[in-house]
């Protein structure tokens, strides 16, 4: 959270980034009475958090007060949704608590928060692409109470393990005692931000997994598709070349958002300029800003929910066509 700057790498004080003291010894923390520099830094997350608040808010409240958005799919987008919501106020909450409250207590709670959030943000992500690859690859059976049991158990892993590495820097997992042992980010420490890290690359490598086998399912069903309706070769290319490109666009946002951040927190520690910190942690933030777009507002029933919450252009009571995940 918030710390001692560099004055020359970022040309201000920051809130979470990790940095040496002049001494190079210990962490020092600002009195209260000391006046805080506003970093620009800061202020630019925190603006990131409102919108990312904002989006995933409307997102959450659609699926909770729609009764027709009870199905796995629509409960999975709510679970990320939510993970979304949270690490929007996290972001809001840093930034007020740095310039106006000033505590240890505070900067571990908030981290925590910001942990967890984004934790369950990626672990939903992973649970979705599992939904949508089970869709695909049990399509008869996609539909049944079983399902709705895996979805859950799902969820419950999901939220369990992102709280879990939440509460370590609360239950004393942190570097405020020990300067070397923290990482880029205050007050996590070196080995939380490796765990964090290395469990990433192993949720990013079975999305990589998950969706090559989507790919070739996908393009298994538009051949078929296109045999038993007797479709030109180019309208199979077409459908392929389409379901690809929105699978490629999923994961690659995804891996653009994130891994820079996670590479930077296996090789960097807490003597590297917190502006290295600050330009790889802002693209991660924007995952959360994308993922609304993505799984929510391309969603076709979504749509007519918010056009009806808009303008009335759509009945409340519009029956909505039954989809599977591989359609979102």
């Amino acid at each position: 959270m918030k710390e001692d700057v560099n004055p020359n790498a970022t040309g201000g004080q920051q809130g979470w980034v990790a940095a040496p003291n002049a001494s190079g010894g210990s962490l020092h923390l600002d009195s209260a009475e000391r006046p805080l520099a506003l970093n620009p830094w800061d202020v630019v997350l925190c603006v990131s958090g409102t919108v990312i608040s904002c989006e995933n808010a409307v997102v959450v409240a659609i699926i909770f007060y729609t009764p027709a958005f009870r199905t796995p799919m629509f409960v999975l987008i709510g679970s990320l949704a939510t993970a979304d919501l949270l690490a929007g106020l996290g972001l809001i909450f840093h930034f007020a608590f740095v310039y106006c409250v000033r505590s240890q207590a505070v900067d571990l709670v908030t981290v925590g928060l910001l942990v967890t959030s984004f934790a369950a943000s990626v672990g939903s992500l992973l649970a979705i692409t599992i939904d949508r690859y089970l869709s695909l690859y049990n399509a008869l059976t996609y539909y049944s109470e079983h399902t709705v049991t895996r979805t859950y158990v799902m969820l419950i892993l999901t939220w369990g393990v992102s709280v879990c590495y939440g509460l370590l820097p609360v239950m004393g997992w942190n570097c405020l005692k020990d300067v070397s042992t923290c990482s880029v980010v205050k007050p996590l420490t070196k080995n939380h931000l490796v765990i964090l890290s290395v469990s990433f690359f192993m949720v990013f490598a079975v999305m990589l997994q998950l969706y090559a086998q989507i790919c070739k399912i996908v393009c298994r069903h538009a051949h078929q598709i296109a045999v038993q309706r007797h479709f030109l070769a180019t309208s199979h290319y077409v459908t392929t070349r389409k379901g690809i490109a929105t699978l490629a666009i999923i994961l690659g946002t995804f891996a653009s958002c994130w891994l820079p951040f996670a590479i930077y927190c296996l090789l960097g520690d807490y003597t590297y300029p917190p502006l290295y910190t600050y330009i790889t942690i802002l693209p991660a933030t924007y995952n959360s800003m994308i993922n609304p777009v993505i799984y929510a507002f391309r969603n076709q029933e979504i749509q007519k929910v918010l056009w009806t919450v808009c303008c009335g252009c759509f009945s409340t009571t519009m029956p909505f066509r039954s989809r599977s995940p591989s359609d979102v």
